[in-house]
């Protein structure tokens, strides 16, 4: 049976109509000219060759009775297409337009007796030049893939040419080795005899987890003069801000692009990693939104941020991630001291990583996990909304911002273009703003997600993610000395006698002229 690991189950139990736990993207696609019939209908034909590809495409989910353990994914032998992949039809749109119809979207939950994904295609998008182009809003269920899971998906349905690669069929043996939902007895056997083996692992992994803590804490930082002080563990709470309040059923979505070669070519002369200039810009764009909104906490803003636990090469299309928390320094003014305050947090999140990556744990039992997570989940949203601590609790953390590298080289679908890969990701209550950075062909995609009433200005902080880039080109950089002026060493001319002025005649005047004659310096004594 493929059960679900207790991360990727844990999606589903928080599910609630205020906090959907999918991730999508919003993308741009330019169409070849002599390509014919819709985009829609061009699409469909193109997954439907694929769906073997990834299994994410034709499993679903299968509960266990009574809800006991962990769900399990089951082959799905018919995949209505129409169903998945549906077309939005009307005028052309505006990309803002688009960007309002993928927050609404964004905002419904998935049907979970089907596959868990959903395309939505958009015919005609007029973008900011007046060109036209096609667009794609897709989302995928959490509980199926993490963000580099994304990525393994996206190279499968998509293509590095125009023209698609040829895809060879399923193999016969394709239904075989994907059955249909087990029988009751079946599931709970697997439950039982899985949470058994779990939790002897889990007692076993004791006295390693503890042994890895105490040579973590005890691990010099060099913040003493002896360099001696023993490491802590970071216990901190964010400010309180319009971001940490309760979540509704409303979202809002704005993006933003600005180069990933500059963003590289910044941080170089400072020692910056590009994932410190992109937490840099969204630092400096949220110090100036909540500047201008008279809303900017005197301490820094916390940025919870997902670490990926995968290891090199992994394929795997479930989640594989934890969260760290990364100190943004939006109170300093300094943009160099920002910047330096963000290299600080991130390199702590590093080494923490490195120390207990293998003991952060992606799984636990799953017997009576649905009953035991989720009613604590919802116990928990009902105190925090009908209380009124969503608006006096502080969080660990005011937002969530994600880096998911992608591929450098265009890549196509169905013959067109791909142009643009925002995405879109989850907000929960008391995190109500997520920001999500994908990098692709050369720029770097932002996808700010939001609940409406905690970012009523969505476009306002996308644009300030911009005005950051270019305040970074200017401040960041370190300025080019200006090229030194070659100097070349003037030699004095060789000294040679002056001739005699002729000697006036016995008893005249010396004139003017003459006088003049005699006081001009030499030509060496100019030089």
């Amino acid at each position: 049976m493929n059960t679900l690991s207790g991360l990727d189950a844990s999606f589903l139990y928080l599910e609630t109509p205020e906090t959907p736990m999918h991730i999508g993207s919003f993308c741009l696609y330019e169409r070849p000219v002599a390509q014919k019939g819709s985009f829609h209908a061009a699409i469909k034909k193109h997954i439907a060759k694929r769906l073997h590809l990834a299994p994410i495409f034709s499993q679903k989910l299968a509960l266990m009775p009574l809800e006991l353990g962990h769900p399990s994914w089951v082959h799905c032998p018919d995949v209505d297409l129409n169903f998945h992949i549906r077309q939005i039809k009307g005028k052309a749109l505006t990309v803002r337009e688009a960007e309002t119809h993928c927050a609404e979207m964004h905002s419904q939950l998935i049907d979970r007796t089907q596959p868990l994904w959903e395309f939505h295609v958009f015919e005609r998008i007029k973008r900011p030049d007046g060109s036209l182009c096609a667009g794609l809003y897709s989302k995928v269920h959490h509980a199926a893939l993490d963000g580099k899971g994304g990525t393994v998906l996206t190279q499968a349905i998509l293509d590095t040419s125009a023209t698609p690669r040829d895809v060879p069929p399923p193999p016969t043996s394709f239904a075989a080795q994907n059955p249909d939902q087990p029988g009751p007895l079946a599931m709970l056997g697997e439950v039982i005899s899985g949470s058994v083996s779990q939790y002897k692992g889990l007692f076993k992994a004791i006295p390693q987890v503890a042994k890895a803590l105490t040579a973590t804490l005890s691990k010099p930082t060099g913040d003493s003069p002896d360099g001696q002080a023993k490491r802590k563990l970071p216990i901190q709470l964010a400010p309180m801000t319009d971001f940490n309040v309760a979540v509704s059923t409303q979202r809002s979505f704005a993006t933003a692009r600005v180069s990933f070669t500059e963003c590289r070519a910044i941080g170089k002369p400072v020692g910056a990693s590009f994932n410190d200039v992109v937490l840099w810009l969204c630092s400096t764009a949220l110090r100036n939104y909540l500047a201008q909104h008279n809303d900017l906490p005197k301490k820094s803003l916390l940025a919870a941020m997902p670490i990926s636990l995968r290891e090199e090469g992994n394929q795997d299309l479930n989640t594989q991630a934890s969260m760290t928390v990364v100190a943004l320094g939006t109170h300093l003014e300094d943009p160099l001291q920002r910047l330096a305050a963000i290299q600080a947090s991130t390199l702590k999140v590093k080494t923490a990583r490195t120390d207990l990556k293998g003991l952060i744990p992606t799984d636990y039992p799953s017997l009576l996990a649905p009953w035991l997570v989720g009613g604590l989940a919802k116990a928990a949203y009902k105190t925090y909304t009908a209380t009124g601590l969503s608006h006096r609790l502080p969080m660990p953390a005011n937002l969530v911002i994600s880096n998911v590298p992608g591929p450098q080289i265009p890549l196509y679908m169905a013959g067109a273009r791909l142009l643009t890969f925002h995405p879109l990701s989850i907000v929960t209550h008391g995190l109500a703003l997520n920001i999500t950075i994908q990098t692709y062909a050369g720029q770097v995609d932002f996808g700010i997600i939001s609940d409406p009433q905690a970012l009523p200005h969505a476009q306002e902080l996308s644009d300030a993610l911009t005005q950051a880039f270019e305040e970074a080109r200017t401040m960041l950089v370190a300025p080019t000395p200006p090229a030194r002026k070659r100097v070349t060493k003037v030699t004095a001319p060789r000294k040679t006698p002056a001739k005699s002025a002729p000697k006036p005649p016995a008893g005249a005047k010396k004139t003017a002229t003459v006088q003049k004659t005699t006081r001009r310096r030499s030509p060496a004594a100019a030089t």
